[in-house]
């Protein structure tokens, strides 16, 4: 078995993997609509993906093993929960800053920034309250053998670099700068060692698998209403059909082969 600091660094490598995901805006230094577009609908086949495959069975399973019948009813209680909880954020939003109010002229393009960054600030949000959770099940799994650990580490690395994507591309679009959408990546990357080490010295103690569920369910749709309300009408800006709805199947098929790994 691997001591609490290897633990710790494991963790930290994995959600370091968001990074990576982001460095993808130093690719190109004026993006296309049509990378733009691809680029948002991947994100939201990533997203998308793991709400409905990992997040949400994670919760079924564990819910339905706690209460039976009843199980399924708190995971679509717990889901809807964070869709409504989105949807009252996103309403709260001034209308005079609501990147959803249309302008016309170079409105339209100070319109189409704001929405880039509304939707990189909320899809940064999403995934860091999926990486907290995550990283003190990394945490976990990297105490246990290589045979145990090695793996589940490296699946977890390897679907946290599309997750980077999501957060850069609006990021850097929005604010012209591809340092800042890097940054914004790796801060969602590192509310995984940061999930590690607030799990390791508190929630240890309080949060059982019954609450943790509950939270993927609610985690999934926050995910879900990011991706249809930000995600995808923002790809639909750029006006470029075919390529988000390619990527975004790319996105999904991607993230189910990462998972497939665990």
């Amino acid at each position: 078995m691997h001591g609490i600091p290897t633990a710790l660094v494991l963790s930290l490598l994995a959600g370091l993997a968001t990074a990576v995901g982001g460095a993808v805006v130093f690719a190109r230094r004026r993006p296309t609509p049509g990378f733009l577009a691809a680029a948002l609908g991947f994100s939201a086949g990533v997203m998308l993906y793991v709400s409905f495959v990992e997040l949400l069975g994670i919760a079924q399973d564990t819910l339905v093993e706690h209460f039976g019948g009843a199980g399924s009813w708190w995971t679509i209680l717990g889901f809807f929960g964070g869709i409504g909880l989105i949807a009252l954020i996103d309403r709260l939003v001034p209308s005079s800053i609501n990147p959803h109010e249309h302008g016309g002229g170079d409105e339209r393009g100070d319109r189409v920034r704001a929405r880039m960054m509304r939707t990189g600030v909320l899809t940064t949000g999403a995934i860091a309250l999926h990486n907290f959770p995550e990283g003190f099940a990394v945490f976990l799994a990297a105490t246990q053998e290589s045979s145990i650990a090695v793996p589940v580490v490296m699946a977890v690395a390897i679907h946290n670099i599309p997750e980077g994507i999501a957060v850069a591309v609006p990021v850097a679009y929005a604010t012209g700068s591809r340092w800042v959408g890097f940054r914004y990546s790796l801060v969602a990357g590192l509310a995984e060692p940061v999930g590690a080490l607030v799990g390791l010295l508190v929630l240890s103690a309080f949060l059982g698998p019954v609450t943790m569920a509950f939270a993927f369910a609610a985690v999934a749709g926050i995910m879900v209403f990011v991706s249809l309300d930000e995600l995808l009408p923002a790809a639909h800006d750029f006006g470029h059909h075919h390529a988000t709805v390619y990527s975004l199947v790319a996105g999904m098929g991607v993230m189910a082969a990462s998972l497939a790994m665990t």
